[in-house]
C-alpha cells in the first residue's frame, strides 16, 4: 500500500488494531448480517515481522455466524518486504487453496475499505494447536503420531500443487518463469550484486545450482514458505497451513526442498520431513494425490536452493535493521544465521570434506 491511497490524512499513520476494534466490530456486524457484534477480546499473536495477526474472541447475535467465534485478523505490519503480496491477494490465494482441498484456515471476509482501519485486513477462522517449530520437533508430536502427520502435510501440499496458472482468480500473480530454478538463481544473484560485501559461499552455491539445474517441471501454485513453524498442529494432527504471503507459480519441488531443508528442522535435524517425521511418509501422502518425480538428486538440489533463499532473506532482514528502518532484535538476529546456512550449502554441494 502506498501513501497516496490514504486520503485525506495520508501523513497520519493508521490506528493500531486494538484502537480500531469498534469499527471492525461494525464491519463484521454488517458483513454477517448480525443484530449485534461484540469483540470480547483481541490479542496480538507472536511473530509478525511482515504481517500482524490478532486473535479475536467475537460474540454475534443473529446473522450467518451467530454465537461465539474465534477468528484471526491478518493485516500489514508497519513495514513489509517487497516480495510480500497484498492482503487482498493473500486472501484470494487462501480461498483458492481452501477450495482445492488443502488444509488451511477458512477465509471468511476481506476488508479493503481503508476507512475501517487505515489498511487492508482479512478475517479467517482461528485454528487450535501450536505452530512453534522447536516444540513440534522436540515433543509436541509423539512417535506414533508422526507418520500420519507427515502424510497429512504431504497430502495438503499436493492439493495445493494441483492449482495451475490458468486459475481465473489468481491472474494477479506474476506469470511463471520458463525455468523456475534459473529465475531463482538470477534473482538471488541480482540481490547479492547490490551489496558491497562479498559472499563467496553463496556465489559458490548459486553457480553449483546453475551447473546442476534439473529439467523444469510444469508450473503450479507454490506456498513458498511451506515449513515447520507455518502450520498448526493439535493433538498430533494437522490443523491448518498458515502464512501464504509468498505464494506464486513455480516448480513444485521447490516447496518440498524448503520443507525438508535442515534449516527448518529445529530440534529434529535427523527427521528430514520438517523435523517432525520421515521423508517417506511425507512423499507417500503427496503421491497419493499427485505423483511427483522426486529422487535424492532432485531433493538435494532444491535443499541447496532453499538454503540459498533463506540466506538471501536473512541478509535482507538484517539490512532492514542495520539501515535503521526497523529497531527489531528479531531482524538483527536473523542476519546472524548466515554462517550456519553457508556451511550447509557447502556440505550439500560437496565443497567440504
Amino acid at each position: 500500500m502506498n501513501a497516496d491511497t490514504l486520503s485525506p490524512n495520508a501523513a497520519v499513520a493508521p490506528p493500531a488494531v486494538d484502537q480500531a476494534l469498534p469499527a471492525i466490530a461494525d464491519f463484521l456486524n454488517n458483513h454477517f448480517g448480525a443484530q449485534h457484534t461484540r469483540i470480547v477480546q483481541a490479542s496480538r499473536l507472536s511473530g509478525g515481522a511482515i504481517q500482524e495477526n490478532w486473535l479475536l474472541q467475537v460474540e454475534q447475535q443473529g446473522g450467518s455466524r451467530a454465537g461465539e467465534q474465534r477468528w484471526v485478523l491478518r493485516t500489514d505490519a508497519p513495514s513489509s518486504v517487497a516480495v510480500s503480496m497484498t492482503r487482498a491477494q493473500e486472501f484470494a490465494v487462501l480461498r483458492c487453496a481452501f477450495d482445492a482441498g488443502a488444509k488451511v484456515p477458512e477465509p471468511l471476509v476481506l476488508c479493503s475499505d481503508l476507512q475501517i482501519m487505515g489498511r487492508e485486513f482479512f478475517i479467517m477462522q482461528a485454528l487450535d494447536g501450536t505452530a512453534f517449530g522447536p516444540t513440534l520437533t522436540r515433543d509436541g508430536v509423539n512417535d506414533t503420531q508422526r507418520p500420519a502427520l507427515c502424510r497429512e502435510l504431504g497430502t495438503s501440499l499436493a492439493y495445493l500443487h494441483r492449482i495451475s496458472p490458468s486459475h481465473s482468480q489468481l491472474a494477479f500473480l506474476p506469470q511463471p518463469a520458463a525455468d523456475h530454478a534459473q529465475h531463482c538463481i538470477d534473482t538471488y544473484r541480482g540481490y547479492l550484486d547490490t551489496l558491497s560485501e562479498g559472499f563467496p559461499a553463496l556465489e559458490w552455491g548459486l553457480r553449483w545450482c546453475e551447473l546442476n539445474r534439473p529439467k523444469p517441471l510444469a508450473p503450479c501454485l507454490l506456498h513458498r514458505d511451506y515449513r515447520t513453524g507455518n502450520y498448526m498442529v493439535a493433538d498430533g494432527q494437522l490443523s491448518g497451513i498458515l502464512d501464504w504471503e509468498f505464494a506464486g507459480w513455480g516448480d513444485p519441488r521447490e516447496d518440498i526442498g524448503w520443507f525438508t531443508a535442515r534449516c527448518w528442522r529445529f530440534a529434529g535435524p535427523q527427521r528430514e520431513a520438517g523435523g517432525v517425521g520421515e521423508l517417506k511418509d511425507f512423499l507417500d501422502g503427496y503421491n497419493s494425490i499427485a505423483e511427483l518425480p522426486m529422487d535424492r538428486t532432485a531433493l538435494t538440489y532444491w535443499q541447496v536452493m532453499a538454503h540459498l533463499r533463506w540466506s538471501i532473506i536473512a541478509l535482507q532482514q538484517s539490512e532492514r535493521y542495520l539501515t535503521g528502518g526497523e529497531d527489531s532484535l528479531e531482524l538483527a538476529l536473523t542476519g546472524r544465521m548466515l554462517a550456519e546456512l553457508e556451511q550447509e550449502i557447502l556440505l550439500l554441494t560437496g565443497a567440504t570434506p
